[in-house]
This record gives C-alpha cells, structure tokens and sequence, in this order.
C-alpha cells in the first residue's frame, strides 16, 4: 500500500493570504502546505480521499495519473471543491462514471454543487459523472476494505477511514478534520502500521485537535508512527518536530510512505 500527501494545509492553505508574522520559514518548502488531501494505492485499487480546490496541480505536481474510486470524508468548501477535475479520470476509465462515497449529509451537498455530474455516464466527453453511494460502514473494493467511522469536527461529524490491502493485511487509518478520536474510531484503528491526526495549530479550536491534543492522542493510540496533518501556517515544520515524540512526524504536500 502506498499512500501520497497531496496536500497537509488547513483550509487557508499555507501561506495564507496576507499571511501574519510569525509563521513557519518559508525558506523550507515543507511550511507551503496546499489543502489537505491524500492519494491511496492499495493493492492496485487507486482511491483518491477529497478533493481540494489545488487537486488538478497537486495530480500534477505527484504523478497522479488514476483513480478508481474517490471518497469525500466530508463537505467543507476545502475538501470538496476540487471534485470537478475528477472528470479526467472519468476519461481515463473509458467514459464511465466514477465511484463516490461518503456520508448522507456530503452527498447532498455534492448533488447541490455538481447537479450536471450526478449521471450514469459524463454528459460528454470531457465532463465528469459521479455515480453517488452512501457509507454505511465498511466500502469493499478490489484491493481491500476500507472501514468508516464517525469523528467530531465541531457542528458535523467526518468519515475516519481505515484501509486493509488484502494481500498484505497491512492497515492504515486516516483521521482528518477531527476535535478528538472517540472509543470506536480507536479500536478500528488497532493494529494500524500508520496513523494520521488532525493536528491544527498550537492553539486550541473548537473542531480541530492541537498539535498537544494530536500528539497525546497519538501516543494512547500506539501506531508505530503517526503523521499530522491539517496544519496552519503557525506550524514550523523542523522546529516543530524537533519537539515531538519519534514516533510522531509531520506530513508534507508530497511525502509518500509505503506500508
């Protein structure tokens, strides 16, 4: 299983417009964080989670040239609103309409954005077609399963995603855009070879975890690694991970781990 970051940045981007004082060196290239998205490659099932308004350049920018099945963890402007550009992989899977899922509330929200791709097949070539499924617990595809659970982010609730490559058994759990991990979203976790946090900034937010609350979190749960993600342009990339525990690292827009 591979997994690519496309994008680590909140939903401002880093650096913000007008960006403040004070924010990460911008001289590292780890501090210029695009919105948050990742690409997965299990077992030769390429399954691309959201959609940010950047998605074309970050396809671009990482060789991102398939995806099988797209899954939207939820309908905020920054995950979703690079849904559009999914039509070239409509194109590349010979005119068929693409596979989506997430939770009831986002796909409505996907039918009010894109009512002229909600179709069987695209319209035209070049045009995109969503073939909408909703999640109810665990999405079966060619190279393994992908669990779902339900994680807070403040007035609506984010699909955690959980992966098994069949093949290998290796899982890696997915836990974006969450104020904390509840008791069932850690015990499907269990056994992940790698975790991933929502970790904002230093400062507390309401929907989003601290940095502190991303990195005890990661230690209760005991992944061999954790990564985080979501990340504002307060966040320092070296000075910041010089701070944390081995076992917890920063993401970065085009890190790619195999698992």
């Amino acid at each position: 299983m591979e997994v690519v970051f496309l994008g680590t940045g909140t939903s401002q981007g880093v650096p913000m417009i007008a960006q403040p004082a004070g924010g990460g060196d911008l001289e590292d290239k780890r501090n210029w964080r695009t919105r948050c998205s990742i690409h997965v490659e299990m077992g030769g099932h390429h399954i691309q989670v959201d959609a940010a308004p950047e998605f074309r350049l970050q396809c671009i920018e990482n060789s991102i040239n398939r995806v099988d099945t797209f899954i939207l963890t939820h309908a905020h402007a920054d995950h979703i609103l690079g849904m559009d550009d999914l039509r070239r992989f409509c194109d590349l899977l010979g005119g068929a309409a693409l596979p989506v899922y997430s939770s009831a509330e986002a796909l409505e929200r996907v039918r009010a954005i894109y009512p002229y791709a909600i179709l069987d097949r695209p319209l035209v070539r070049g045009y995109p077609a969503f073939a909408l499924s909703e999640v109810n617990g665990t999405i079966e595809l060619a190279g393994g399963t992908i669990e779902t659970t339900r994680l807070p982010h403040g007035p609506v609730e984010v699909l955690g995603l959980v992966f098994t490559e069949r093949q290998t058994g290796k899982r890696f759990a997915y836990f974006t855009d969450c104020k904390e991990v509840p008791e069932a979203a850690r015990a499907l976790a269990e056994g992940a070879a790698v975790l991933v946090l929502d970790g904002l900034r230093p400062k507390p937010h309401p929907s989003h975890m601290t940095i502190a609350e991303a990195t005890q979190t990661a230690l209760e749960m005991g992944a061999p690694i954790t990564y985080l993600t979501h990340m504002t342009y307060m966040i320092d990339h070296a000075t910041t991970e010089e701070s944390l525990p081995e076992n917890v690292r920063l993401a970065y827009d085009g890190l790619r781990i195999t698992i």
